[in-house]
């Protein structure tokens, strides 16, 4: 049996698109805001394999999605880089903030993979529960993403204090960006080995970044990434996600070597299609408030996107995480509107 999503790294581009939705395991499911409360944190929610296994799982046998996603967070790699990392219910992240080459030298020179065992379990275990032609996902940060929160312990409007970093201590930040750079080769590395099929860079802050530094600090670290997992293991599928790249995406697809390029849901689908999608498969690009919305606006949004990309490699998604309020009805929607 094949797996739709594989078929679309491959090449192939299936009548009907496969789709996953990044976040579809989350809040607006009631089974996973039952799961959470059994859990003392998130983090605790990450590492312990029970409930990460289930809550993988639960979107796939409520919705039948062709790709499962590890459920974890991108902050597990600067918590086993030993960075004191937190969640604050109702707030999000926090991190011991790391804002210099001391605070960098408090860090471990490379990833604990022991530390990130129980995630490694929970991949051995969805491996073996998932069908045949289901893509199983694993995922990591992009370093500047990652590095965004190391520095200021937090997500932040604009990401200031990084930015600042990046043109004010050069040297700490390129430092910072290389630590992580060593450890998601390692990271990813060892899901891949534990048995996902495939792996997604979020670099959900790269929209933040000028020209010259969008080079920098968006599309090098992550070549270095895909060239160090490839040399591990050179049939990796991996799928960049720069989002908010804008023009850049076309830049973002000439030149990483990636199976498949993510486009939020700025990105008009029309010039994604002429402009990106020659040069890679897309995945996206759905408004996660369109899903929200439902009904007619929920129709033509996914109808506009499916006639863009229809015909060439294609996966369909979100632009970015669904978010809580989103009624499970209009996800029944948006797969039957897909599927026929």
């Amino acid at each position: 049996m094949t797996k739709p999503l594989l078929d679309v790294f491959a090449g192939k581009a299936p009548s009907v698109p496969p789709i996953w939705l990044m976040r579809q395991a989350g809040r607006y499911l009631p089974e996973y805001r039952a799961l959470r409360t059994k859990a003392s944190g998130f983090l605790n929610f990450c590492y312990t394999p029970d409930l990460a296994v289930e809550a993988t799982l639960q979107p796939i046998r409520r919705f039948g999605f062709d790709a499962a996603i590890l459920f974890s967070d991108i902050l597990v790699v600067p918590d086993a880089l030993g960075q004191k990392v937190w969640f604050e219910d109702g707030e999000g992240p926090r991190l011991e903030p790391v804002t210099d080459m001391a605070g960098l030298s408090a860090l471990k020179p490379s990833i604990d993979l022991e530390h990130l065992a129980p995630v490694f379990e929970t991949i051995r275990r969805v491996r073996g529960e998932l069908s045949a032609n289901v893509t199983f996902l694993g995922f990591c940060g992009a370093p500047w993403t990652v590095a965004t929160y190391m520095i200021a312990g937090r997500g932040v409007k604009d990401q200031v204090p990084a930015r600042l970093a990046a043109y004010q201590e050069r040297a700490f930040f390129s430092a910072l960006i290389e630590r992580i750079i060593e450890a998601s080769i390692d990271y990813l590395s060892a899901q891949l080995e534990n048995g996902v099929d495939a792996v997604q860079i979020f670099d959900s802050w790269a929209g933040i970044l000028p020209p010259n530094e969008f080079e920098r600090w968006a599309i090098e670290p992550v070549k270095r990434i895909v060239a160090g997992v490839r040399q591990r293991h050179p049939q990796a599928r991996i799928i960049g996600f720069p989002r908010g790249a804008g023009s850049f995406y076309r830049d973002y697809a000439e030149v990483m070597d990636v199976d498949a390029v993510g486009l939020d849901w700025a990105v008009d689908p029309a010039w994604a299609a002429r402009e990106v999608q020659g040069l890679k498969p897309v995945q996206g690009n759905l408004d996660p408030l369109a899903l929200v919305a439902g009904g007619d606006a929920l129709n033509r949004a996914v109808d506009r996107i499916l006639a863009a990309f229809s015909g060439k490699p294609f996966i369909f998604n979100l632009g970015h995480g669904i978010v809580p309020q989103t009624p499970i009805a209009h996800v029944e929607q948006m797969l039957k509107r897909i599927r026929g």
